[in-house]
């Protein structure tokens, strides 16, 4: 049976084997782990349904009104079997991924979209339940982020994180794939911090905004909506433009998980423990 030694940093006993790694420390709390995960799971099925309702639809107008004859800033189509992105005024082929892939004409595949056969009512349901999904649980998150000082504490950007000299010298480290290490890893960096409160205060409410702007009943119920976005074509612009966002914010943090090492950031996303990475050598 093997022999366990007391750990002071994490608070928990550890093998003599791992006596002489880096301290295993609690790192992410329950509540934040939980708002993860579900949150996680409501952005995916938002996207993939979304991707579906656009399909209905593939182009995207700025103003008050958008059809077939208005001039679109963004086309997702094709000319037979030959797929094409339009992205103001400039026309990139996207044959076998946007436009025509997988044998079918629309905008996105069946690969990335829910439900995989086109149906733009099975769509906007998985679309609105999940939204209320991701509504009702960042609601949660954020009384949560107050009560806790989980906003103050490790979201908010401390005074030498502002500067102009530290962002810059945290991109280039994260540039060069040098991410922190030590007592430095123990909270999120400036970057890290930016990104989740981009998303905590911006994607999310904006993208809730203009979904609800978009919606005949709450756009009937709330007609201030649509002048504040300028419309609900342009709502749904915007509601595209955020949908990116969330896109490309996954896409960078899956990306991060790797290359910082995916086990320990597992481990630290699902039971809350984190081993600090060793100091480098200077």
């Amino acid at each position: 049976m093997a022999t366990h030694t007391a750990d002071s940093e994490a608070g928990r006993p550890t093998s003599r084997a791992e006596a002489g790694a880096s301290p295993l420390i609690y790192r992410t709390k329950l509540p934040v782990r939980i708002w993860h995960w579900i949150n996680a799971l409501s952005i995916f099925v938002m996207l993939m349904s979304g991707m579906m309702i656009f399909n209905a639809h593939p182009r995207l107008y700025w103003g008050e009104y958008g059809a077939n004859l208005d001039t679109p800033w963004l086309v997702i189509g094709n000319r037979g079997t030959s797929g094409f992105l339009y992205v103001l005024g400039i026309e990139i082929p996207t044959t076998g991924v946007l436009g025509y892939a997988q044998n079918t004409a629309n905008a996105f595949p069946p690969l990335v979209t829910i439900p995989s056969t086109y149906s733009l009512a099975d769509a906007r349901q998985w679309h609105f339940a999940f939204a209320w999904v991701l509504l009702i649980s960042a609601t949660l998150f954020m009384l949560y982020n107050i009560v806790s000082g989980h906003l103050r504490r490790d979201l908010a950007l401390k005074r030498e994180e502002r500067s102009l000299s530290h962002l810059w010298h945290d991109i280039k480290e994260h540039a060069r794939l040098r991410f922190p290490t030590g007592d430095a890893a123990r909270a999120y960096n400036p970057l890290q911090k930016i990104a989740y409160l981009g998303v905590l205060f911006v994607l999310i409410p904006v993208v809730i905004l203009t979904g609800c702007t978009m919606s005949p009943m709450l756009n009937a119920a709330f007609p201030w909506l649509a002048d504040v976005f300028g419309g609900r074509p342009s709502a749904r612009s915007i509601h595209f433009l955020c949908a990116t966002g969330f896109a490309l914010f996954i896409t960078v943090h899956l990306l991060a998980v790797v290359l910082a090492g995916p086990l320990n950031e597992l481990r630290s996303i699902i039971t809350g423990w984190y081993r600090l990475p060793k100091e480098r050598s200077k």
